[in-house]
């Protein structure tokens, strides 16, 4: 009897912590209302894909029955992800999307930004515990345009709800004020409007972000933390090889294609596509490294940006050392000099920089073996200009500037000739980087509200791609992050993917 009383014991305990076992970032997964028939959610380690099956009456009138996976937050946040159903679905007003709660009860008040069968797609609350749902169809902001992406962003009592078929901004969609407790219930739901239905979802690139405060000040209050990512940029899926809860930054691609190479605490570490240990590498002295480093189109140098005392004061310079290291070998002792590219012949580089003690940044190019620079751009104050980049042909040199009024991105041949705009858009785009094939161009893209000449970290920003030659951008992520986010060339040797840096202050 007492053996059976054990094994007993033992199988509640052990469905007691398989029920509580995390899905994929999610702490709570458990069907709300209780609905007639289970719920359930798993996730894809390599795909890193949600899977979420639920069934429910509605979420609606005053009570609820839906499956959740979520998580308990406090303060501000934005929850952004791709989601799909699977199949053509029972009932039109099948759901899903994000939810915030403040408790696990059916008729607990909540908002939701909710993608239906038919392709509705709205922002929906019940403002007080009990109360009734408010009725999308009466408020300007219920459309049917089958949204993928949905964003659900708080910022104190505002809501707002944001929505993007791929490749394209999100646009808002509606938005509230809701008088909510500090620490809410946030995550992902499925509800198949038919009691007797279990209906499916497929949901990828989730990020729940936890943004700063907007007087934040990271030299005051530190760094927030970061996840190291790589995508696919013709299909969007992302995946987080690597998190720490404070500052790294800017991956190159080895060229091997097997590793990354990034910034941290002043240093270089690489780590394996798939996710693993890291590898510091040996740069000497050179221990102030930021966040401008590349990798020679012959993969045997390293350009490096590393702050000490020269020409000019305390400020950055470039230096070049061996891909598997080595000691940094001087290109200028003039500083601030931030390395950005490297010329084919893998024996010039250009970099950004500022001179005589004008508080203007220009483009220079120089030999690796040092010697006399050459200044590519003559700005005049209150113009700025960075990222510069070769194409693979050396054809041109990409960067981001602001001559226009707002920051785009331009090219011009090698000697600084014909300049000419590339991008014409109300973003402030940055950080031109083209593929090792020469037919694509990524770049960040900064909201319009961003100062024209500033790249700040902890922003809502955008990656694009776009041809090379021109055209119309394509959004191939939304994120968290800027400053650092993909400072440096970081496409992948066959042409396919790229890695960046997004950020989460949790």
């Amino acid at each position: 009897m007492k053996q059976n009383l054990l094994i007993l014991f033992i199988m509640l305990a052990s469905s007691t912590v398989f029920a509580q076992q995390n899905v994929g970032i999610f702490h709570f997964n458990k069907d709300i209302g209780e609905p007639k028939e289970e719920g359930f959610a798993a996730y894809d380690k390599n795909t890193q894909e949600y899977t979420l099956k639920g069934a429910g009456y509605n979420i609606w009138f005053g009570k609820d029955e839906f499956r959740y996976l979520f998580n308990k937050i406090k303060g501000d946040f934005i929850l952004t992800a791709n989601f799909s159903f699977e199949g053509e679905g029972v009932d039109p007003h099948r759901k899903m999307g994000w939810m915030v709660r403040e408790s696990e009860e059916d008729n607990a008040a909540h908002y939701s930004a909710v993608l239906h069968g038919d392709g509705l797609t709205v922002l929906q609350w019940r403002v007080l515990q009990g109360a009734l749902m408010r009725d999308p169809q009466d408020e300007i902001f219920a459309t049917k345009p089958n949204y993928e992406i949905l964003q659900l962003e708080r910022v104190g009592k505002r809501i707002i709800f944001r929505a993007a078929h791929p490749w394209e901004p999100l646009q808002e969609i509606g938005s509230t004020e809701m008088e909510f407790q500090d620490e809410v219930l946030a995550g992902l739901f499925i509800c198949s409007h038919n009691p007797d239905v279990v209906e499916t979802a497929k949901i990828w690139n989730v990020r729940i972000d936890q943004p700063v405060a907007k007087d934040y000040n990271a030299g005051r209050e530190g760094w927030i933390g970061c996840r190291l990512e790589m995508m696919n940029v013709f299909d969007g899926k992302r995946k987080v090889i690597f998190e720490k809860p404070s500052r790294f930054e800017a991956p190159n691609w080895m060229p091997d294609g097997d590793k990354l190479l990034f910034n941290m605490d002043g240093s270089l570490y690489k780590i394996p596509v798939e996710g693993g240990d890291l590898e510091k590498l040996n740069t000497d002295f050179a221990d102030q490294i930021n966040n401008d480093h590349g990798i020679s189109f012959d993969g045997k140098l390293l350009a490096i940006s590393h702050s000490r005392d020269g020409e000019g004061g305390r400020g950055s310079s470039v230096y070049v050392l061996p891909l598997e290291g080595g000691t940094p070998q001087e290109i200028t002792n003039a500083v601030p000099s931030y390395w950005h590219g490297w010329a084919p012949n893998n024996k010039d580089v250009v970099y950004v920089a500022r001179r005589n003690g004008v508080p203007v940044y220009n483009i220079y190019k120089n030999s690796i073996k040092g010697g006399k620079e050459v200044a590519l751009t003559d700005n005049k104050p209150g113009e700025h200009v960075d990222g510069c980049e070769y194409s693979p042909d050396g054809k041109y040199i990409y960067y981001n500037g602001s001559q226009s009024g707002t920051m785009q991105i331009w090219r011009m041949k090698p000697d600084g000739s014909e300049k000419e705009q590339i991008t014409f858009d109300e973003y402030n785009d940055w950080f031109p980087h083209i593929s090792p094939d020469g037919k694509w161009m990524v770049m960040i893209s900064f909201p319009p509200t961003i100062d024209v000449n500033a790249h700040p970290s902890y922003k809502r920003v955008m990656l694009r791609l776009m041809p090379v030659n021109g055209g119309v951008p394509k959004v191939i992520a939304y994120m968290y992050g800027g400053q650092g986010t993909i400072n440096v060339p970081s496409w992948s040797p066959d042409s396919k993917h790229i890695a960046f840096v997004s950020n989460s202050s949790k």
